[in-house]
């Protein structure tokens, strides 16, 4: 394993590799805004037979320089760390992985049609705010009828600080984010890490609340710009729901879909066998 730190705009941003071998390394967009790659280090580590896997903490969150200067985030800064970071590691060639937040990521620095990026892994996509508003109001109606009303209340009372709020967030995330039970003391600790005056900031107090910066970004009518191949995965109770991600994949001349059964948005923990066979196998048909 090798690890530094490369200076971006803003400050330091923290790297990791892991395996080597001939064929083209792949790089791993963490999700947030304001997390870590911490969840994803054990689970996609699988990959790194025969490649490289590179890991990055985006400015603001993790072993990263965590600058207090909103002006910092802005979708174009957060692409800027995937050229910045290539052009440091020399990563001519390159596969990226996105999962959530990282999907928007990668999918703008795609649209700025890099060369050398061979294909696109898009776990959980988060490509369309409206659309994943309109799930989330779905799923929030799965939710028993107290915890609905206590999302409202504080939502509509602006109150969503309060612990009554967060308490009702947490049946939202063991349903549809991590269905692991209990939730594993590392995944707890990412959550607890990341930058939320970041997450707050862009996205908003919840997962299925979007208020932030983000509220409105939409994606799809440039997804069919893409022209690598690309897999499109989530797990069958993702809040990242399988229809949208579905539909991502309609956009992407090159694309397919994988679900995994039996998973939510944290797929690649609770089925990391299953999530990491979905990505050989495509990376083997990609040629």
């Amino acid at each position: 394993m090798r690890a530094g730190f490369v200076d971006v705009t803003g400050g330091k941003i923290f790297w990791r590799s892991v395996g080597e071998g001939s064929k083209t390394p792949i790089l791993a967009v963490h999700g947030g805004p304001g997390g870590s790659h911490d969840i994803l280090l054990e689970p996609l580590s699988n990959l790194a037979k025969d490649r490289q896997v590179i890991f990055y903490d985006q400015l603001g969150g993790g072993r990263s320089d965590r600058p207090n200067d909103r002006s910092l985030w802005t979708i174009p800064r957060f692409v800027e760390e995937i050229a910045i970071l290539r052009e440091a590691l020399g990563l001519e060639k390159v596969i990226l992985e996105g999962g959530s937040w990282g999907t928007t990521v990668v999918a703008e620095y795609l649209f700025t049609k890099p060369s050398g990026v061979e294909a696109a892994i898009f776990s959980s996509p988060c490509l369309n705010a409206k659309m994943w508003k309109e799930d989330a109001d779905r799923l929030r109606l799965k939710l028993p009828i107290n915890v609905q009303e206590t999302l409202i209340k504080h939502e509509s009372a602006k109150t969503t600080h309060s612990s009554e709020y967060k308490a009702a967030m947490w049946e939202y995330i063991k349903r549809y984010v991590c269905l692991i039970d209990p939730i594993p003391e590392k995944i707890l600790d990412v959550f607890n890490d990341t930058n939320h005056d970041i997450y707050e900031y862009m996205w908003g107090p919840s997962e299925f609340y979007p208020t932030g910066t983000l509220k409105n970004y939409d994606a799809t009518s440039r997804l069919p710009d893409i022209d690598i191949p690309t897999l499109f995965i989530c797990g069958r109770e993702d809040e990242a729901t399988p229809e949208s991600t579905t539909y991502f994949s309609s956009l992407v001349p090159d694309s397919r879909v994988e679900i995994i059964e039996g998973a939510s948005h944290l797929a690649l923990i609770e089925k990391s066998e299953e999530f990491v066979s979905a990505i050989d196998s495509f990376l083997i048909k990609k040629g």
